[in-house]
């Protein structure tokens, strides 16, 4: 349970998204980012859609779990998991993060290529909690930092990155 959201992730790879994951990826992209790059969009569209099927690109998927309580969603982290795969159209995806492992500067960093949240669940701290998970993930990785882009015409996803985040 995260601010009264009963939530469950899971992992997933460029190269091994379902058909259904893509058009939602692609979905939730145009939704939240077509008017901060206005009409660049089109042309980032499609540079979006050869990076999000790339083998070397990773994700952390968001599914809501509607009317569960904890121990109810704790059970399905275990022996059921595939299940949850399997009805992945049953729980609605509110959310997802693309990363990757690359080298910049000599430095190996986690690049952080999306962090999309459904409006539904936008501000109730989640974006911070998976940047969080994101800097776990770095760690445990041996990763020398942490980098994204953020489109300065997108105020607020620069203004959480700056006072969130800081």
């Amino acid at each position: 349970m995260y601010s009264g959201l009963s939530l469950y992730l899971e992992p997933g790879r460029g190269n091994k998204l379902s058909s259904q994951l893509k058009h939602y990826i692609q979905g939730l992209l145009k939704v939240n980012m077509k008017g901060p790059y206005g009409s660049e969009w089109p042309d980032e569209e499609k540079v979006k859609r050869r990076e999000m099927v790339a083998p070397d690109a990773h994700y952390i998927f968001l599914y809501e779990i509607p009317n569960s309580d904890t121990n109810q969603m704790s059970a399905l982290g275990g022996q059921d998991r595939d299940r949850v795969k399997r009805m992945d159209d049953k729980f609605p995806i509110v959310g997802f993060v693309h990363y990757r492992f690359i080298v910049e500067e000599d430095t190996p960093v986690l690049y952080v290529y999306e962090l999309q949240l459904e409006k539904c669940v936008q501000r109730k701290g989640l974006g911070e909690y998976l940047m969080q998970l994101i800097e776990l993930i770095a760690n445990k990785s041996k990763m020398g930092a942490v980098v994204l882009t953020v489109q300065r015409a997108n105020a607020k996803a620069m203004n959480f990155y700056t006072t969130k985040l800081g």
